[in-house]
């Protein structure tokens, strides 16, 4: 096998490709887009406008673009890894440049009517990258500090951008996922354990490069009842509004808190809440569980890959 080789398998039919599909994963998405539809409409006080309606079509264009995806030969995705990595750099950069500030940060590209986030595309190019690296390794070669060096330039490039937006939540999610498919590549236990030393060495400097309501949020994460009409007002409004739905809540459309706005960004942040305060802890383990659901899928079709690049980034 050479370093970008899938093989040379037969091409199956369109038919064949189809029937490949794992619609059950299909199925728990569609479930879990349908239970946001309906939690939207509940933000939004019974109306489909303005998000429910929108998320519905949004998810209708994305299950296409999905299931075009699935149909095209992974050893494409392996050919076109440096480009979109590439590309999602060069998307970076310009957010910098000329992107659109909203809620105190610059993420987003308005490109006409479209409007992008890149550091959701780098996400996935950062995982496309690593894969396509490791795929050309030997296990012996994947243990070995210098061939560790690269993949983590792959993900330090991108957080750094990401953290200047600053955009911390989204850098940290393209770090660990970068981190999870070094461990999963082979990369040898000893060299985590020196990057979190060196992580926990650098806490002073990082933390005085963060932004203030960076340090509140990470302060009130710790101790949310240090500020309980402050920066731990939110967080407290959400363990009452998910204490109050007990087992199996107030009912659809019946939440208190997030009608009377006690909740905010109920349509986003603390979407969750809100559902577990309409339908318990019952409706809020049964989300959980579909959530794992898609976890337990990846790793099936992880397990069942027959070559690495695929299995990587099925991880």
């Amino acid at each position: 096998m050479t370093a970008v080789s899938l093989g040379t398998p037969a091409q199956p039919g369109f038919g064949e490709r189809i029937w490949r599909i794992n619609w059950g994963l299909i199925l728990v998405l569609t479930a879990i887009a349908g239970i946001g539809v309906l939690a939207l409409y509940s933000a939004a006080g019974g109306r489909p406008d303005p998000w429910a309606a929108r998320h519905a079509v949004r998810y209708g264009a994305a299950l296409c673009i999905l299931l075009a995806v699935c149909l095209v030969h992974p050893k494409v995705w392996l050919y076109l890894a440096w480009p979109i990595y590439i590309i999602s750099i060069l998307l970076l950069v310009a957010v910098d440049v000329v992107g659109k500030v909203g809620m105190g940060a610059q993420r987003w590209l308005i490109l006409g009517p479209i409007q992008i986030q890149p550091s959701e595309i780098t996400k996935v190019a950062v995982i496309l990258v690593i894969a396509r690296y490791y795929h050309g390794l030997s296990h012996e070669q994947a243990a070995r500090f210098l061939y560790a060096l690269p993949p983590l330039f792959v993900v330090l490039a991108p957080v750094g951008l990401v953290m200047v937006q600053p955009d911390l939540g989204t850098a940290m999610m393209v770090l660990l996922g970068g981190a999870a498919l070094l461990f999963v590549a082979g990369v040898r236990l000893w060299m985590f354990l020196a990057a979190a030393v060196g992580a926990v060495a650098c806490l002073p400097i990082g933390w005085s490069l963060m932004h203030e309501y960076q340090r509140k949020r990470v302060l009130t994460f710790l101790d949310p009842d240090r500020d309980p009409l402050g920066a731990g007002y939110h967080i407290t409004q959400s363990k009452i509004a998910i204490g109050s739905g007990g087992l199996f809540g107030k009912g659809f459309l019946q939440g208190t808190q997030a009608s009377l706005n006690f909740l905010p960004e109920k349509q986003t942040d603390f979407i969750f809440t809100m559902l577990s305060e309409e339908f318990g802890f019952v409706g809020g383990v049964a989300i959980i569980g579909l959530l794992a659901g898609i976890i337990m899928m990846g790793m099936l079709i992880a397990l069942r890959c027959r070559h690495q690049y695929g299995r990587l980034v099925a991880l």
